[in-house]
Parts: C-alpha cells; structure tokens; sequence
C-alpha cells in the first residue's frame, strides 16, 4: 500500500470538489500549481504546503498536511481527523462522500464513524453503505481488549471507546455482556451520559452491572431523579447498592447515603454475610468520606465478619479524618496487611505531619520482604518534605528510577514538592518539565514552589502557559496563585485573578481563598480595600480572616486595625497562642512596654504556652535542632564562638544590629547579646562550620524569620561567599551576595 500521506493529499484534491470554499488553488512560483503539489507531496516540498494553505478556512488542512510522512499509524490519522471537526468543518452535509474518501483512503471507514454516532447518520450510512464499506466484524476478545486500553477518564480514552463502538456497528456485531458493560462504563467515567442511556436503552437484557454504574453516576452528578428511576427498574442486590452508596461518597451526598443505609435497616432483615461483608465496606468508606469517622468505625465494630477490605477501610478513615493514634493503634493490632495497606499509612503520616515517623515505616515495609510501589514512594518523599531532608529524599529519587517508576504521576508530583520544601525549586522546575506526563495537581504543586520561593512573576507565566495548554484552574490553583501573589507584592494580579474564579470558571471563593485575597492586600498596605473585601463576603469572616488582617497589621504597625483583629480572634479561638505574640510584639515594637507585659500575662493567666521557635539544619544525614538560647546542642559553644567571628566581619561591611527585633525591655548590650541567641543564627552559623566550602546552608525554622536575623544572613552570605537558604513558617529566603530573593518584601 502506498503511503497514507500521498493520499492524505488526494484527499485534500477530493474534497474541494465537495467543499470548494475551503480549498482554493492557488499558482505556484515557477509553473505547476496547488493541486499538483498535493498529488505528489513530498517530505521536501511539505513546509510550501503548510504555508500555501494556511489561510483563513483552510487550517484543517495545513495540519493534515504536516501528517505527510510515511507509515503514520492509525492513532494519529485519528488525531488528525478529530482536529478537523474541532475546527468546525462540517461534512454533515455529505457524509456520504466523506466515508467514502475515508474508505479509499484508509481501508478502515470504521475507525471514523463515532462522529456521526447518534447524530442521524447512522442509517444513512452504515446500513445503507455497508456493502461499499466491506467492514468485517473481529472476536469479541478482539473488542474487549481493545476496550482495555481505555483505562483513564481522557479524551483518547473516550474517543478510542467510541471508535471501538463504531465498528461494532458498522460491522454488525452483536454485543452482548461485559463490552456494552464497559462501553457503558467508559462513557459514564467520561461524562457522556446521554451516550451511555441511549446505548443503555437499546440492550435488549439489562443486567445489574450497567444499572449499577448508570444509577452511581446519575448520583455523582446530581440528577437523583433519573437515578432513582433507573434503581426501581431492577432488583436492588448487594452490587447495586454498593454502587449507589459508593456514588453518594464521591459525591458528597451525605443525606442520600444516609437515606439508602436506613432503607438497608429496614428492608433487609436477614442479609447473607456475603451481602453484609461489600455493603457494609462501601458503608465505611462512605461515611469516612462525609467526615463522620465514629459512624464509619461503629459500622466496622458491628460486622460479624471482615476482610481485608474492612481493615484498611477503617484505616484509611482514621488517616483521613487526623485520627493518627487510632491509626497507629489499628495498623498494629492488624493480622494482615498488603501494599495498600502500608501505603494508607505511610501517606497518612507524612501528609499529618509524622514525617520521621513515615520514613521509619517505609524502611520497615522494605524490611518485611515488601517491594514498594510507586504510591509507597510518593508517601516516603512527602516524609521528606515534612522533615525538609534534602538527602533522604535525593535517595528516594534514585531508588525510585532504579525501580522503574519515573514515570509515576503521584511520585513525580511529590518530587516536585519535596524539592521546593527543601529550597531547590531549581530541581523542581526541571523535573516538572522533564514528566512525561502532567496534571492539575503538577501544576498546582510547581506554582505553590515558584510562590513560596518567592518567585512571582514567573508562577503567574506558570500559570497562564497552564491556561493556554486548557488546563482550566480549580480552587487549589487560585490557592497557590494567591499566594504566590501575596509573597511578590503583585496585587493587581491577584485581585484580577481572584475576580476571575467565579466570572470566569464558576468557583465560589472559599473562606481560604478570601484569607489570601486580605493577606495580598495587607501586606501592601491597602487596609481600607482589605476592610471593603471583608464587608462583600457572603459569609461571616472566621478566624483566618482576623489573622491575615493582623498579620498585615503587624508588618505595617497599624495598631489600632490590629486590635479590633486580636478581640476577635480571642473570642473565636482564645486558646490559639499566635494571637497573644503578635499582638504582644506590636506593642514591644512600639515601645508600649506595660501593654505588652500585660498581654503576657494575659497568656499565663489562660495556661496558654507560646510555640518554641527553633530551627533546624541536615548535616551528614543527621539532623541538628537548635532552640533560642541554646545550651542543649553538644556544639553549641563552638557555634557561638564562631558567630561572634562572623559578627565582626560583619560589622566591617555595615552590619549593625537591629534591637527593635528583641520584644523584651532590656538594656541594649543585653538585646544585642539575645538577638544572637537566636535559633535560626545558631543553626546557620553551624552550616558554615561543617558543611564543605562552597555547599549551600539550608536551615528551617518552624516560625517567622526575625527581622534582624533576615539581616545579618545577608551579610554572613557576603562574608561566607555561600549561599544561605531558609524555609520559615511562610516562605523561603534566598541570600545570595549580600541580597536576598524577597526583596525584603516579606
């Protein structure tokens, strides 16, 4: 056969008989013309092509020209043809002709009809051509491996069911069972629901599996009337009501679920122990998905018999709702375990914060004999990203391509983060635009990196090159965007952005996106615009709203704003130390000693203890904790001895303490002394005497970083000839040469 492209251009040729608006020809330089370039189009001559007919109404049929290479494989005729009905041409009007030509063409006129699929066409065409088309059907093995490949919820995976479809149909096979039960399947998991009822409709025995998963996914999307419908059409089994239970949990409908539960109670008396054992798992999950963890273990409690799907269901809600010590306490007291077993509860740790913790169970998992999937590897490189351990997780990186999951999404996705919590995000951006593949939650997770690292600009091109891909946005984007705003000073972006979640995509704002929108503000001083975003919420500002606002208040000293903050946060959460120290420290930065004192007191007086701030630092695969005054550390004289080194050259180029930042009333040798005690000083001054020269200090602390200190490690960079990073409870710093990467906007 000869090469698809040569008759991709008589294609071209055959078709401006039919549609002559869409083809002109036009004289070519140096005699012959349009037309017959096409019939004999060449590698050579392919980019004169692509310019000839690049013109308006002709699109189409400059990409099918690029497709002019040899052997192109079916999959990508199929891309091809598909861009043509994205561009609006229609040959609704000669379908004729165009099966025709797709059948000259490539021998295969089935492979096209799913365009026309339920749009009329079907008469017309496939009964009344089949003899011109010829098409033989295949086994039914042949279709339903077919059918396998259409694993996820994508475009391809759709478009390749439908063509599978189609020439079953134009064939005239008869399909019965499991492949229109996974046709169905697919249109369903692809929001095709007008497709699936009306292949649905037309099977002359319907079974409980299609009923199943057409009344799951009438649930999921809202239309309980249809649901219901088709549910009272057949006989509610075990199956069926898993489904809908199962639907009604990834929805979120928690009154329907409730609602198919009690109906459960009271209609089913003596249920086998089969029936009980799926049901009741799927009830777990449910309930564990709605939040309600005590119902979901009541329900676990009361089964006469369980399997493994039980445990780990229970697990999984305990590790969802927080519950750690439940967790840890089940996972113990568990006969058996698998792989999803370890992996529930290593993702668990790390993502609640048990990050030493979730690296210890990941090494034990590997010691049990376990080969660890790639999920177990995304649980063990979160761990690292808790802990800020650079090494460990390079270690997991490579242990990772030596398994073969490089591949993975999950665990390139917290690769992409671990390696911006731990201050590389040059790492990050690499490996994101190194991944095979992407999606939303890549995208999110390298937009909150350019953010945190206090690279603005180029998170906000991040994002728009995400919107031009047609990724559209979901709440974690305009999170993450926000954010990154927030942290670079750029407020006309965000509030764009902002005004853009609802008109644009129709997301309602949430309480935490609001906090976000008053962090931006705040932080550039616009109080007055923070105040009139407050007043136009439509609902009442909780407690991450007063503290962005007092956050902001404090930055910018605005006393008075900053105390109508503090009352309400101490009415709505009076137990929270951060309110009681920011407060505080804006009165100590005023000078308002007794206020201040006062404030103090006031935490005592409630037993409310104030955070420790202390800082942290990886060295030689150990991790080396520094507190404020420390005396603990076994090397802590030396790291003194060196800082008041440090100090002096640092005096040289300018440095000059700054005791504004020491909240206590001390005399001034005393506050210059405290501002070296501070942990995150002592951490970065230990870098510099046990790292090798020239290695980077990466020093986390679990606070704000001190003003003064902020200071002084611009000017240790300088003098060290080092790069220092550090992550503090908001961001990273960057001190390069004297500078750092905030700006000193933070």
């Amino acid at each position: 056969m000869r090469c698809l492209g040569e008759h991709f251009c008589k294609l071209l040729i055959m078709l401006s008989i039919v549609e002559e608006k869409y083809i002109q020809f036009e004289p070519k330089a140096g005699g012959g013309n349009l037309l017959r370039m096409f019939s004999t189009s060449t590698l050579y001559n392919k980019p004169y092509l692509i310019e000839a007919i690049k013109k308006p109404g002709a699109t189409w049929a400059a990409q099918l020209v690029e497709f002019t290479i040899p052997k192109p494989n079916m999959l990508s005729i199929h891309s091809i043809l598909q861009k043509i009905f994205i561009k609006g041409l229609s040959f609704e009007n000669h379908p004729q002709w165009f099966f025709f030509l797709m059948f000259r063409m490539t021998r295969s006129c089935g492979y096209f009809i799913p365009y026309f699929y339920g749009k009329g066409f079907n008469s017309h065409y496939v009964k009344g051509k089949k003899c011109l088309l010829k098409i033989k059907p295949v086994s039914t093995n042949h279709y339903a491996s077919k059918l396998q490949l259409c694993h996820s919820r994508s475009s391809v995976s759709f478009s390749l069911a439908r063509t599978v479809h189609a020439h079953m149909i134009s064939s005239g096979f008869k399909a019965r069972g499991h492949i229109l039960n996974r046709l169905i399947d697919i249109y369903c998991k692809s929001s095709k629901l007008i497709l699936a009822r009306k292949l649905f409709d037309e099977i002359p025995h319907q079974d409980v599996v299609a009923r199943t998963t057409l009344v799951a996914t009438y649930c999921a999307s809202g239309d309980l009337k249809t649901a219901r419908e088709i549910a009272c059409k057949c006989i509610l089994d075990g199956f069926t009501y898993t489904g809908v239970i199962s639907a009604c949990a990834n929805a979120g409908l928690f009154q329907i679920g409730k609602q198919v539960h009690a109906y459960l109670l009271r209609t089913e008396a003596n249920p086998t122990l089969d029936y009980s054992l799926s049901v009741n798992n799927a009830l777990i999950t449910f309930y564990s998905k709605c939040g309600k963890i005590d119902e979901a273990r009541d329900i676990f409690n009361q089964m006469q018999v369980r399997d493994l799907v039980s445990w780990n269901a229970i697990l999984s809600a305990y590790v969802s709702g927080g519950r750690i010590e439940e967790a840890q306490s089940h996972f113990r007291n568990m006969r058996d375990r698998n792989l999803l077993t370890w992996n529930v509860m290593i993702s668990g740790l790390a993502q609640n914060g048990f990050g030493e913790e979730g690296l210890k169970l990941f090494n034990k998992m590997k010691l049990e004999g376990l080969e660890p999937c790639d999920y177990a590897f995304a649980g063990a490189i979160t761990s690292c990203s808790v802990l800020g351990s650079l090494d460990n997780g390079r270690q997991l990186h490579a242990q990772l391509v030596r398994f073969g999951f490089e591949a993975s999404l999950s665990a390139g996705n917290a690769l992409i983060t671990m390696y911006a919590r731990c201050g590389v995000v040059e790492a990050a951006d690499c490996l994101f635009n190194t991944m095979p593949s992407v999606d939303s939650v890549s995208w999110n997770a390298m937009i909150a990196a350019l953010g945190q690292h206090g690279r603005g600009a180029q998170a906000v091109e991040l994002y728009e090159r995400m919107l031009k891909e047609g990724i559209l946005p979901d709440r974690i984007t305009f999170l993450t965007i926000l954010s990154a705003c927030s942290h670079a000073g750029l407020v006309e972006d965000g509030r764009r952005y902002f005004d853009s979640m609802h008109k644009l995509y129709g997301i309602a704002p949430g309480e935490d996106h609001y906090a976000r929108v008053i962090d931006l503000l705040c932080r550039a001083g616009r109080f007055s615009e923070a105040l009139d975003v407050i007043e136009s919420m439509p609902f009442k500002p909780g407690a991450p709203i007063w503290e962005a606002l007092l956050a902001g208040c404090r930055i910018h000293g605005n006393m008075d704003l900053g105390i109508q903050a503090a009352e309400r946060l101490f009415e709505m959460i009076p137990q929270h130390d951060g309110t009681y120290v920011l407060l505080s420290n804006m009165y100590a930065a005023l000078g308002k000693w007794d206020d201040a004192a006062k404030i103090r007191k006031l935490m005592r007086d409630r037993g409310i203890k104030k955070e420790p701030g202390c800082s942290w630092i990886e060295v030689e695969n150990k991790v080396h904790v520094f507190f404020v005054d420390d005396t603990m550390h076994p090397e802590v004289q030396a790291v003194y001895n060196y800082l008041q080194e440090m100090v002096l050259k640092m005096r040289k180029l300018g440095y000059v303490p700054d005791t504004k930042f020491v909240l206590h009333d001390l005399e001034s040798h005393q506050k210059e002394y405290a501002l070296t005690t501070h942990s995150e000083k002592l951490a970065v001054v230990f870098g510099l005497m046990k790292l090798p020269r020239g290695a980077t200090i990466r020093v986390f602390k679990n606070l704000r970083i001190c003003g003064d200190c902020h200071n002084a490690f611009k000017f240790m960079s300088k003098v060290a000839g080092r790069e220092i990073v550090v992550r503090d409870g908001k961001r990273f710093h960057h001190f390069r040469n004297g500078e750092c990467s905030c700006s000193d906007y933070w």
